[in-house]
Formats: C-alpha cells, structure tokens, sequence
C-alpha cells in the first residue's frame, strides 16, 4: 500500500456559475490565491479549469498560457490543465491546451452521459491527445467516468504504448450523472481491474457531490489518492456551502493523516508521476 497521499485540488471546473457559487475562484488572482493557500495545506497537484472575464468557462490560448506561467511563478504545484473543458468546447481547442506547456494534462478515456449533456470523446481524439503528450514530454492523468474506460485505457497503452514519464496514473471520477456511482463498491471494482494496467498503475479518486466524503474513504483504504476541490464538491454538509477550497485540502488531509498516509510533498509527487 502507498504510504504517502497525492492530494489533488479541481478549484474551479466549467460547471458551476459564480452567480450561484460566490467563493468560486475565476479570475486569475482568485486561482493564485486559492493554488497557494492549498499548497501550504497540503496539496501537490492543481488540475485548472479557467474563466473568461465574464465568469465564463474558456480554453483560451493566451489565458491559459498565463496561468501555467503563474502558477509556475507562484507555487510548486505540478499544474495540470484540463483537456475536457466544457462539454460545448469543439475538439481543436481541447488539443490547443496542450500548447500552454503544462506538467499534466487530463486524458478523459471515454464519452459519458454529463448530467443532461455527453462529454463526447472519440477514440481518435483520445490516440491523438495521448500521442501529442507523448511527443512533448507532458503527463497525463487518464480520467475515467466508468469502468469499461478502464478498458479502453488498457487498449490505449497497448496500442500506442506508456505515457510520458512512463508511470501511468488515473484518477476514477465518481458520482457524476450517467457515470459510475460513487460507492465503496463501485470503487474496489474500479480498482480490481487496475491488474490490467501495467505494474505500478496508481489513482486517485473524485467523489461528485455526496459521495465525495465515501469515495474519500474507500480510496485511501485501498491504496489510492485523492482530488478535492469546488469544481466537484461545492457544499461541504447537508445545508452548508464551501467556503473556501481551503476547508476540502485541509478535510482531506485530515482524513489522509488519519489513515497514516500524510500527503505526499510536490517533490515526492514529482517522482511518483514519473515529472
């Protein structure tokens, strides 16, 4: 069993409205804040969705160059960029993201019914976001909704051989809509299939909404690691919103302590994802 905690923060996503969700951070300030106060909590990975000045989700190339470049600046965070975006985003623009030059980027293994949409990815798009990551040296997180993605992942690396870094690392997002449900049950079977990923294979887990603090508990009690943040969770009990992406780091340290798996440091992360 891994003896460290990789703890990943998703502050922001494409889904929630500021309107609606006032502590969501959308502008940049907001992002370098929030990306500081969870690096000293604990966290060593930011997966980034970016806001127009409208609050409004984008994949704007400049943005997202900018941001990369100051997260860089501002923290020691491995920066992971959305390749997913929003469910509307045309393909051209997700493999665009590529061109900010981050440390990681998601590599969503399958297309899902997204709530009332489909979070549509073809296999030919999933080969060629995998081979361009390959070619520049940028590691992926494989995003998987459902099991028979895992599936496919293991068709992917087969076909088209390890990512970058040569450590492949998924992270099982749970609970969403027309995806896989986010119970300990569902959980352990994710995991079990992970025997047919090359040795070594590790994950995360990202409980949606309820089942975020279940998803939490059944990952690190199998060996896995965690992703927290207001993209997935924006109410932190029954009647009480977030407050800050602060109070889900500093709820899964906690819980990661407990379980005598401290969070791993950005350096120890580093070495674990293959950077």
């Amino acid at each position: 069993m891994t003896t460290g905690t990789l703890i990943t923060v998703a502050p922001t996503g494409a889904e929630s409205a500021k309107a609606e969700v006032p502590a969501l951070p959308v502008t940049l300030d907001e992002l370098l804040l929030t990306a500081k106060e969870c690096e000293a909590l604990g966290a060593a990975v930011i997966h980034v969705h970016i806001r127009d000045d409208a609050a409004r989700p984008t994949l704007d190339p400049a943005r997202l160059r900018e941001t990369v470049a100051a997260l860089r600046e501002s923290t020691d965070l491995i920066v992971q960029l959305s390749s997913g975006g929003a469910v509307t985003d045309p393909e051209a623009s997700r493999l665009a993201v590529l061109d900010a030059a981050p440390d990681m980027a998601s590599c969503t293994m399958g297309t899902v019914n997204f709530g009332d949409d489909v979070f549509l990815n073809r296999w030919e798009f999933i080969v060629d976001l995998h081979t361009r990551m390959q070619e520049r040296g940028i590691v992926p997180e494989y995003e998987i909704f459902d099991l028979g993605h895992l599936a496919a992942l293991q068709r992917l690396l087969g076909k088209y051989g390890l990512p970058a870094g040569g450590h492949v690392h998924v992270d099982f997002v749970m609970g969403v809509p027309g995806g896989m449900p986010g119970t300990t049950e569902t959980l352990v079977a994710a995991h079990r299939m992970l025997r047919d990923l090359p040795e070594g294979a590790t994950f995360s887990a990202t409980g949606i909404g309820r089942s975020t603090i279940p998803v939490m508990l059944a990952s690190l009690s199998t060996g896995g690691h965690l992703r927290v943040g207001m993209e997935d969770t924006v109410t932190y009990a029954k009647g009480r919103p977030v407050e800050s992406n602060m109070q889900l780091v500093a709820r899964a340290v906690g819980f990661a302590q407990l379980a005598q798996r401290p969070p791993l440091t950005t350096a120890e992360a580093r070495e674990l994802l293959g950077l």
